[in-house]
């Protein structure tokens, strides 16, 4: 069977003016032409040919010796090309750019700005490209606790969390608490694997572990005491929020820190707040 927008071996039945007409063996298919123009000198009928098979601009489907960036069922950075009222075009190496429905966009796409997507074949036989990527993504990662990995942010759900494609290959999920920082669709990230769950989805921290945070914590907290003439007006009873926004840590991690801060002498913990000694 012959297998749209996949890489494959076919064998040439035969050659016209037009190019070499390819199948698979045995196959009772129509045979898919592989233009002249791209023939590699020296074949013969019988022979094998590594092409990749998609639809022409008129649909119907053709042969390329190009190799396009990514083929069905895989996940690549496509850079948009064109917009039209129906969606996007990205560049996926071959002569016809990929389409982008608008019903499979995430956020805002810039022409020019290069996009996680994952390829598959839509219900009229069609080749495009989603950004909606979850039920791509591999749960057989090899990575074990605290390893660090890198990921791409495909979704963010404020209720959830950041929903990651580490490696642009497996699944991963920063939860809404570990979510330090303002963060976009598309954005790159490196993390800690806080868990590994028992269906093989990783749970990630953009943290270190406490001993290693903690030393981290502390020396942002002692910078941004020294930046505000020796005094932060936070607490044990500040908001997360505000903790979050002027630290950028979590009111768990700011707690740890000055604990530590304090018994090492260095700050004092005041009523409206802190204070280098």
């Amino acid at each position: 069977m012959i297998k749209l927008g996949e890489v494959q071996e076919l064998r040439i039945n035969k050659f016209t003016a037009a190019g070499a007409y390819l199948n698979v063996d045995e196959s009772k298919e129509g045979d898919i032409l592989l233009p002249r123009t791209e023939l590699p000198k020296g074949l013969k009928v019988g022979d094998k040919i590594k092409v990749m098979v998609y639809n022409d601009p008129k649909g119907r489907r053709i042969a390329t010796t190009k190799m396009p960036k990514a083929q069905v069922g895989e996940l690549a950075y496509l850079t948009v090309v064109d917009q039209t009222k129906f969606g996007y075009f990205l560049d996926w190496g071959l002569d016809k750019d990929l389409f982008l429905p608008f019903s499979e966009t995430i956020g805002s796409i810039e022409k020019g700005k290069s996009y996680l997507v994952g390829i598959y074949v839509d219900k009229s036989h069609r080749i495009c490209a989603t950004m909606k990527i979850k039920d791509m993504l591999r749960t057989d990662s090899p990575y074990k606790k605290d390893d660090k990995v890198k990921g791409t942010i495909y979704s963010i759900n404020r209720d959830i969390g950041a929903f990651v494609a580490v490696d642009n290959k497996y699944e991963g999920l920063i939860p809404k608490k570990e979510l330090l920082g303002v963060y976009q669709v598309g954005d790159t990230i490196e993390a800690r694997v806080s868990r590994v769950k028992e269906d093989g989805k990783l749970d990630l921290s953009l943290r270190d572990k406490n001993h290693v945070q903690i030393d981290k914590d502390k020396e942002t907290i002692l910078e941004s005491l020294k930046a505000n003439n020796g005094f932060l007006p936070l607490n044990d009873d500040s908001p997360p929020e505000i903790i979050r926004k002027q630290l950028n840590m979590s009111k768990s991690g700011f707690k740890r820190a000055i604990g530590r801060l304090y018994k090492e002498g260095i700050i004092l913990i005041e009523n409206d707040g802190i204070k280098l000694k």
